[in-house]
């Protein structure tokens, strides 16, 4: 089968779909600029404060000062002291690069601040330390990295060319490892199996329409070359390079047994990672090359992987052809195959079905009957989440597109850790995922409840 042709086609019909989240380039200022005042500035530059003399309150206050020039950020004071590292004062969490570069374009292009958005100041805390200061807990720590990241995913977004929607390939920074992306334009389908289909299941149904939005997916699952990456610092390949922001993200600890099992790690995929060690894996991806990634929601894996199909395969209903497709039961000589070594469906995805099972978003439960839009089963608990694909460990029936299984405490059961690893499933070696980049950027609130889905205890 020929890919070129159908992902040009692609990248065609795809432009509707996703250009225009990736042609704004006016910076916002409620979502953008004032996180970064509020976080850094206005804690000290208010109104009576001792530091008034710069009073960071609105933007007439501003321009009354002259800190801000419009148009000129290197004649606005308010820049050039982030820029020259004067502000905040020393001890203070530092102003990063991309927040700086924000703040540049934002008043290059004008320093709109609409008269409706106020700058909050800070809460007094009830407990202070000894010292007087309050304790930050873990949750904050990351949630205030999740918003340096947002802000390093936004900058690049704007230096990308604009309207870019065709399939393009991505080198892992500091390293010699790449993967390549594929554009999913927006759409609708029917989600599930209907009753024609004799391998439907229960789990399955009801049949139901199903809209999502427009984004790019990884065209074969993670491999270790790409997952060792996060798993050990400096892996072969990998140049040392300090990046607070990067080193801030959680990574695995070192686990007790080889974790390939034995077959195989150049161009295999990486396998028997937990949920929450793939929802890791996409911050730290995100963080490492500004470019926002998670897991997909089950509506996005079945759209993506049906590939405009109706059938039960996205080839057919034939599932003599499968060999073709995919790595199951039948084939696989009883373990994994590389990446990418079967045809693609019709939008150039390899592997979605068969090779290994991939970890969704969502929270395992019945289907509901009725239209949804961008659906999400929001994970509440660590057990069960919803699994898709099929592994090289499968027979035929369980490859289908459809087909659903729900994550159990029994794939880490021979776990030595008391208690059970939050990173591994050694008893899943027919488990990994592939990740998505969503053409819209989300809020930080909502890339940090995407990276830390059903985290309730130790167990995912």
């Amino acid at each position: 089968m020929n890919r070129i042709p159908c992902l040009l086609i692609a990248a065609a019909l795809l432009l509707p779909a996703l250009a225009p989240a990736q042609t704004s380039t006016q910076v916002d200022f409620k979502t953008e600029v004032a996180p970064i005042f509020e976080q850094h500035c206005i804690k000290c530059h208010f109104g009576g404060s001792t530091h008034a003399d710069l009073e960071i309150t609105s933007r007439q206050k501003l321009l009354d000062q002259r800190a801000i020039v419009p148009g000129k950020p290197n004649q606005s004071v308010l820049y050039n002291t982030m820029k020259n590292g004067l502000m905040p004062p020393p001890g203070s969490p530092r102003v990063t690069a991309d927040q700086i570069a924000i703040v540049g374009r934002w008043i290059a292009e004008g320093a709109a601040w609409p008269t409706d958005v106020q700058l909050h100041l800070p809460q007094p805390t009830s407990e202070k330390r000894a010292a007087g200061q309050a304790a930050a807990s873990p949750e904050k720590a990351e949630e205030a990295n999740v918003r340096q990241i947002r802000d390093r995913i936004l900058a690049k977004q704007r230096e990308q060319v604009a309207g870019k929607v065709a399939a393009y390939k991505v080198t892992i920074p500091n390293t010699t490892v790449s993967y390549d992306m594929v554009p999913i334009a927006a759409g609708s389908f029917e989600m599930g199996s209907p009753n024609s289909d004799p391998q439907h299941r229960k789990d399955e149904q009801p049949q139901h329409e199903a809209s999502v939005d427009g984004f790019w997916m990884q065209a074969h699952e993670v491999t270790w070359d790409e997952y060792r990456l996060f798993m050990f610092e400096n892996q072969a390949g990998e140049v040392a390079h300090k990046d607070e922001v990067v080193d801030a993200v959680s990574r695995p600890t070192k686990p007790y047994v080889e974790m390939s099992f034995g077959m195989g790690i150049n161009g295999f995929p990486a396998i028997s990672m937990t949920q929450h060690a793939a929802n890791k894996y996409a911050e730290w991806l995100s963080a490492k090359t500004g470019e926002f990634y998670r897991l997909p929601t089950e509506a996005e894996w079945e759209y993506a992987c049906r590939a405009g199909t109706t059938t039960p395969y996205y080839f057919g209903s034939d599932p003599k052809q499968l060999g073709e497709y995919a790595w199951y039961s039948a084939n696989s000589d009883g373990k994994y195959q590389k990446v990418a070594t079967k045809k693609p469906n019709a939008w150039g995805l390899y592997d979605m079905l068969g090779n290994v099972m991939e970890w969704t978003l969502d929270q395992y439960e019945p289907y509901k009957p009725g239209p949804e839009t961008s659906p999400w089963v929001k994970a509440t608990a660590p057990y069960p989440h919803a699994v898709r694909g099929g592994s090289w460990n499968d027979p035929a029936d369980m490859l289908r597109c459809a087909s659903r299984v729900a994550s159990d405490p029994s794939w880490k059961q021979q776990d030595p850790q008391l208690p059970k690893s939050i990173w591994y499933e050694t008893d899943a070696q027919w488990l990994g995922f592939r990740l998505i980049r969503p053409a819209k950027v989300p809020s930080a609130e909502e890339m940090y409840k995407y990276w830390n889905s059903g985290v309730e205890n130790d167990e995912q």
